[in-house]
């Protein structure tokens, strides 16, 4: 068997030039003990943490694969729910940065996250319409519930009721009780899809935001217990407020029928606040104490409302009676004591509108102590604004405070290079060039310029060149970052540039269906007496066809110029005579590069193939299906025959043009890449995205064996196709609106696969230990017993302590899909172990959560089971008194922690009334001492 050859591989080293990421919102987090300075960004698969005032970025929540598609920070603002496109959700610890709990159940993107107001429990809506409550503190999932017909869009608690409140696309409102899990209301006043909804004036009323320009107002009535009969007729008076005749035939549609849950809330319809904008709601919210609510559409503009509280709504009444009986009194009119009322514009102010530099995405509120309102804007453009409005003003006016766009460019980068010291990379887009530094990832400059398509490194990486849109080649000085010429080298746009081998010159290719050569040449400036660089036309090449992409062959004898045709020309450099056509792509070629030696070609296409042709006889090696969109990128890594290729399907490939291997795939990307570039080196790649993100590649010295990589995938596909398996059914269990928080994944199966790995063992180990009693008692002597090199590992422990080890290492969150899983045949076993267990009264709570719910799934089988029956009725007795015995070790340390914090209060008390007495004492002698110098004075 010969050698196999084998590779390097390529790991991700970095991401960078990205502020924040569109697709979720962003979030005030509590760090450092300073509210309303550090903000929370999606970016790509992590999040980042940003400190408003400086500008820098302060902390990298890691992720995994998939991109973030939601965020909600905590009610103490130190830990971030973060969820994610494949419907995962991680809760991080600000303190540390790490993720302490995950939770898996949706099986589509994560569109909605929303704590109470305790945080101990945590309610995500999901892109699969359905809405699932998890319990934080034990890090489990509590139930899922489901009802909505489409993309869930927000979900609220209500802080004072066991309720929850959802919309979705599907133009309902929902209500549930979660004391009994089901939906007991649903508003069906809007016509359209309902994209966000806030509950104001201590959840009393509801605000709704459509895909109309009018915000709906509802006003919500709590009824405390049920009543007789015949009350909610005599009751129906009471939802009604000022406007509530507006609307009419959406209060005829508001509630579906008349059915005792009606009972605990009731909705009216009280009117409608307009905003400006016509389109649809992005986002709705409030900040934390409801005194301020925003919303904004599809466009630059982010709309603020101030909620008048009881106290300034009564205020606002009594100033208008006082208005309205003084009229009364000069009309000589009887007093209008029933007619003065507060309409809803009223009620609910604007404040201000807030102008943003671009398309807002998302926004967060909060009040700070001083009374300032701090609004955070996520904009479409790779930026976020920080914003501040005055309140004490007579006309407050949002003043932008900080604004963070150094690390990144406003649109797509467009085009990549490296310098010939592997230290700088050049990123350049519509709007920017910036030069990074490859080690510390920082911008080192950044110079405006028009939109660029191509770009390269002048030879001694002083100045760059960019090819850009409109034709034109700009030169730029990086010493003192200014555009020193800007030349019109073609009449259409500049689709490509090469430097030619000798480093003398490049060539340009451009829609105007010409090929320009130009030289470097040093000419005198009229400014400084020092000669500058300029560009040179010395040569052009006319084609038939639009030219796509230029490449010099590494001896500078050979060009090859790709052509709207979809064809490849290769012309000789000296004479400009047609040599070679390289044709068989369906459609043009996007991208090409020849290899170190000049032997081969390889061209990628937006046919999704990618070509390697000899460049001695025009002839195809071989064809290869590359990405599963157009290749937009080619390069060779220099030094070989191995190449790169980017596409549209957001992959980079590494791929051996002599064996017409695929290498290695590099997954980071979450949207297409338009570019990549190589160090001279080898040893690093940059590519860049529709995402925003530019991410750099480093070249390991670790070994990549195709084989064993093959393989690595095959699992992986494995793995993904189980965890899309159908999903286990609880028999007995109806499909209604409520079911089981979790879902199966290979975690889940792995889990259940271990704890049947451990009674597997306890019972060959039991079995053992019998044999070897019966030996024993056989020779009437003690015969050493060989332990098990597992139970050695664990210490010498017991087979039956080993499951229980085993059993606790399951995660929290996973605990029910795993025994849902395991077999019946494990069962018995199993309630045997928890019965010795919970004698011994360790992990009760566990082991009564695990038996519970093996009770609820295996019940049939259970107790049709006579050789269980003993064994349920000892777990009935022992699992009762432990219980017991856990609640009052429960119950004693709340009453004594209670007691604690009634003496720790009432010392606060008696020390802050001798702080008091203190300073009175004190400003009573320093009177006395002023008086007394008065005197003296006189």
């Amino acid at each position: 068997m010969g050698l196999t050859r084998q590779y390097l591989r390529y790991e991700p080293a970095a991401l960078f030039g990205l502020v924040a990421s569109a697709r979720a919102g962003v979030a005030f987090v509590a760090l450092r003990g300073e509210r309303g300075r550090y903000v929370a960004v999606p970016a790509c698969e992590h999040v980042f943490v940003w400190d408003t005032r400086k500008g820098e970025k302060v902390l990298i929540l890691k992720g995994l694969k998939q991109q973030v598609s939601c965020l909600c920070s905590s009610p103490d603002g130190l830990h971030l729910a973060v969820g994610y496109e494949d419907g995962a959700i991680r809760v991080f610890n600000l303190l540390s940065g790490e993720s302490t709990i995950t939770f898996n159940g949706h099986r589509a993107a994560v569109t909605a996250l929303q704590y109470d107001h305790l945080g101990g429990r945590l309610v995500s809506g999901s892109k699969d319409t359905e809405v699932i409550v998890w319990d934080v503190i034990n890090e489990s999932g509590l139930y899922r519930l489901r009802g909505h017909k489409d993309v869930i869009t927000q979900v609220l608690f209500l802080k004072e009721k066991n309720l929850l409140v959802t919309c979705a696309k599907d133009t309902l409102v929902k209500w549930w009780d979660l004391d009994t899990q089901h939906c007991f209301k649903t508003l069906v006043g809007h016509r359209a899809e309902v994209w966000g909804m806030s509950l104001l004036s201590k959840e009393k009323r509801l605000i709704t935001g459509s895909a109309d320009s009018e915000l709906r107002v509802w006003d919500l009535t709590y009824i405390q217990e049920v009543k007789d009969p015949d009350e909610p007729e005599s009751k129906k008076s009471k939802g009604s407020s000022p406007g509530a005749e507006e609307n009419t035939e959406e209060d005829e549609t508001l509630e579906l029928d008349e059915h005792p849950e009606e009972r605990v809330v009731k909705c009216s319809k009280v009117g409608s606040i307009m905003r400006e904008g016509r389109d649809r709601v992005v986002t709705l919210g409030t900040d934390r104490m409801g005194k301020f609510l925003a919303c904004h559409g599809t466009d630059t503009v982010l709309e603020v409302f101030s909620v008048l509280s009881e106290e300034e709504i009564q205020k606002k009444l009594e100033k208008k009676m006082k208005k309205a009986r003084k009229k009364a009194k000069q009309n000589s009119e009887e007093e209008p004591e029933r007619s003065v009322e507060l309409s809803l514009q009223e009620e609910i102010q604007r404040v201000t509108n807030v102008k943003a530099s671009s398309k807002i995405k998302s926004f967060d509120l909060i009040l700070s102590p001083k009374g300032e309102l701090k609004m955070v804007l996520l904009l479409q453009n790779n930026v976020i604004e920080l914003y501040s409005l005055d309140l004490s003003a007579q006309v407050p006016q949002a003043v932008r405070v900080s604004r963070i766009t150094i690390g990144g460019h406003r649109s797509d980068v467009r085009t990549l290079a490296f310098s010939s010291d592997n230290i700088a990379v050049l990123s350049a887009a519509a709007e920017s060039v910036k030069i990074w530094n490859r080690s510390t990832l920082q911008c080192i400059r950044t110079m405006e310029c028009e939109y660029a398509l191509c770009s390269l490194f002048v030879p001694g990486d002083r100045q760059v060149i960019i090819g850009t849109k409109t034709g034109k080649l700009q030169l730029y000085d990086l010493a003192s970052g200014s555009l020193i010429e800007s030349v019109d080298a073609h009449d259409g746009a500049v689709w490509s540039i090469a430097l030619s081998p000798d480093q003398h010159g490049f060539v340009t290719g451009g829609a105007d269906k010409c090929v320009k050569f130009w030289e470097f040449e040093l000419v005198k400036d009229e400014s400084s007496v020092q000669k500058r660089l300029s560009m040179k036309h010395v040569r052009i090449l006319q084609l038939d066809e639009d030219v796509l992409c230029v490449r010099y062959s590494p001896n500078q004898k050979l060009l090859a110029v790709s052509l709207l045709d979809c064809t490849v020309k290769v012309f000789y450099v000296d004479t400009l005579k047609f040599f070679l056509s390289l044709y068989g792509h369906k459609l043009p070629v996007l991208c090409m590069d020849i290899c170190y030696d000049g032997t081969l070609i390889a061209t990628g296409s937006a046919d999704r193939n990618v070509k390697i042709w000899g460049l001695d006889f025009g002839d195809c090696h071989r064809s290869l299906f590359a990405h599963d969109d157009s290749v937009m990128y080619l390069q060779f890594v220099p030094k070989s025959h191995l190449f790169f290729t980017a596409g549209k399907d957001s992959k980079i490939k590494q791929w051996d043009a002599d064996k017409f291997e695929h290498i290695q795939t590099l997954e980071g990307h979450h949207q297409e890449v338009w570019c990549l570039a190589l160090s001279p080196n080898g040893d690093y790649v940059v590519s860049a995205s529709h995402d925003k993100s530019l991410r750099l590649w480093e070249r390991t010295r670790e070994p990549l064996i195709l084989e064993e990589e093959q393989e690595m995938q095959r699992e992986a596909e494995y793995e993904e196709s189980v965890a899309k398996e159908e999903q286990p059914v609880v028999a007995g269990e109806r499909q209604g609106e409520t079911g089981l928080a979790g879902k199966k994944t290979i975690e889940t199966i792995k889990a259940a696969e271990r704890i049947m790995e451990a009674i597997e063992l306890y019972r060959e180990e039991t079995a053992k230990l019998k044999e070897h009693n019966a030996v024993c008692k056989a020779a009437g002597k003690e015969v050493p017993f060989p332990v098990n090199p597992i139970l050695r590992a664990y210490g010498n422990i017991t087979p039956s302590a080993y499951v229980l080890e085993v059993f606790k290492k399951v995660k929290s969150s996973e605990l029910e899909e795993s025994l849902l899983v395991l077999p019946f045949s494990y069962v018995p076993d199993l309630l045997r172990l928890f019965n010795e267990y919970i004698q011994l009264g360790s992990d009760v709570e566990l082991l009564c959560r695990a038996l519970l719910f093996l009770l609820k799934i295996h019940f049939g089988q259970i107790t049709s089971n006579q050789m269980l029956v003993t064994v349920i009725e000892n777990l009935k007795k022992t699992t009762i008194s432990r219980v017991s015995e856990a609640r009052d070790v429960l119950g004693f340390n709340m009453a004594g922690l209670q007691f604690l914090k009634r003496e720790i209060e009432a010392k606060d008390e008696v020390t802050f009334f001798a702080d008091a007495t203190e300073r009175f004492e004190e400003k009573k002698r320093k009177r006395k001492k002023k008086e007394k110098m008065v005197l003296a004075v006189h």
